[in-house]
C-alpha cells in the first residue's frame, strides 16, 4: 500500500492524524529491552510507510526523547519539510496534588526540550483521583498554555463522561479523549461516544488488539496463565478478557475474527482494528510499537483496504451479545483506573 493511501483524519484544521498511530507506551519498560539505536531506525521505517503520528507521554520512559532524537535525525538527514509531516501526541500525567501555573508550565516546557519542538502537537490530560478537584485548574492553565502558542490543542486520557460534561459546562476546548476501546471492551458506546459526537469531540481508541491476543498466534491456543504471558500489555488485557467473558468465549471470538479475516484476505487484527475504526467518533487506533523487537507496520497497512460488511458485524456484535456488560462490572471509560 502506498503512502498516501493510509487513511488520515483531522482532529482540528492544524492537526490532521494517521488513523493507526504508533503507541510507544511499549517503550517504557515491560515489553522487552529496548535498543535505542535501532528504536530511532525502526521509527524512520515507520515515518517511511505512512506512519507518522505517534502517541506517548512525560512517563513513557524514554518516549519524548526517542521523539526529539527522531526529529532530530529526520532534519538532519531530510529538511525541515519532512519534520511537518510528523505529529507528536503526547500525555501529561502529573500526581493528583494541588495543581499550580508554576508546575503546568514546567512540565510542559520540559516536554518541549525532551521532544526538541517549540510547541506541542496534542497534549493528552490524564487525572487518577475525581475526588481531588485541581484537575480542572490544570486544564485552565493548560488552555492558557494553548491560547499563548505552546500547545495546539488540549485532548483527555480516560476521563469518563461526567467529567468531560463539566468540562463541556466550563467552556473548556477538548478535541479528543483517548480510551480503551476493542471488540471485548466496548463501554464508550454507553454514554462517551454520543457525547463526544454531540460535542466535536474525537476518541483515540487503545487496546484494541488487547497487546497482541486479539490475533492468530493465541488462535487455538490452550488458555495461558499470566506467568505465561511475557509483556505488561498481554497480562493486562488477559485480565480484561476474564471479567469479559473468559478464554472459551474469547476464543470463539478469535474463531470468528479469522473467518472475516480469511474472507477479506485479512488479518486477525486488521478486522479487529477496521471495527473500531468504523466507530462513531473514532478518529484513530493506537496500535504499540515495540520498536527494535518487533514489526507490525506492513499488517497494519493492509487494515485500510479492508471493508467490513454487515454480515461481518453481525457476526462480530453476536459474539458481544454472548459477554458479560463490563460497563455494568467496571463503571465508565477510564473507571479501571481510579
Amino acid at each position: 500500500m502506498a503512502k498516501a493511501d493510509l487513511e488520515r483524519y483531522s482532529l482540528a484544521s492544524n492537526l490532521t492524524i494517521c488513523r493507526i498511530l504508533n503507541g510507544m507506551w511499549q517503550v517504557a519498560g515491560g515489553h522487552g529491552h529496548i535498543d535505542s539505536r535501532l528504536a530511532i531506525a525502526e521509527m524512520m521505517k515507520y515515518h517511511d510507510a505512512g506512519f507518522t503520528t505517534w502517541d506517548l507521554a512525560d512517563i513513557y520512559g524514554p518516549a519524548e526523547d526517542f521523539i526529539g532524537e527522531f526529529r532530530q535525525q529526520l532534519l538532519s538527514q531530510r529538511g525541515s519539510d519532512e519534520i511537518t509531516q510528523v505529529q507528536t501526541l503526547t500525555k501529561w500525567v502529573p500526581q493528583p496534588v494541588r495543581v499550580t501555573r508554576r508546575m503546568v508550565d514546567e512540565s510542559i516546557s520540559r516536554s518541549l526540550n525532551r521532544m526538541k519542538v517549540d510547541v506541542l502537537d496534542l497534549v493528552q490530560f490524564h487525572w487518577c483521583d475525581y475526588n481531588n478537584p485541581y484537575y480542572m485548574d490544570a486544564l485552565t492553565y493548560l488552555s492558557d498554555l494553548r491560547d499563548s502558542g505552546k500547545v495546539k490543542h488540549i485532548g483527555l486520557t480516560n476521563f469518563d463522561t461526567e467529567r468531560i460534561e463539566d468540562m463541556i459546562d466550563a467552556g473548556i476546548k477538548i478535541v479528543s479523549n483517548q480510551v480503551q476501546y476493542s471488540i471485548i471492551d466496548r463501554r464508550p458506546e454507553v454514554k462517551m461516544a454520543q457525547l463526544c459526537q454531540n460535542n466535536h469531540i474525537q476518541l483515540l481508541a487503545y487496546g484494541t488488539l488487547c497487546g497482541g491476543l486479539v490475533s492468530e498466534k493465541y488462535f487455538g491456543r490452550s488458555e495461558p496463565s499470566l506467568r505465561d504471558l511475557d509483556t505488561l500489555s498481554l497480562r493486562k488485557y488477559k485480565r480484561m478478557i476474564d471479567a469479559w467473558g473468559g478464554w472459551s468465549l474469547f476464543q470463539k471470538l478469535l474463531s470468528t475474527l479469522k473467518d472475516i479475516s480469511e474472507k477479506h484476505g485479512a488479518s486477525i487484527a486488521n478486522v479487529a482494528t477496521r471495527y473500531i475504526l468504523d466507530k462513531p467518533a473514532v478518529a484513530g487506533v493506537i496500535i504499540g510499537a515495540r520498536l527494535s523487537i518487533t514489526d507490525h507496520r506492513y499488517d497494519n497497512a493492509r487494515t485500510f483496504a479492508l471493508k467490513l460488511d454487515g454480515d461481518d458485524q453481525s457476526r462480530i456484535d453476536q459474539i458481544h451479545n454472548e459477554s458479560n456488560d463490563l460497563f455494568e462490572a467496571i463503571g465508565d471509560c477510564g473507571d479501571e483506573y481510579r
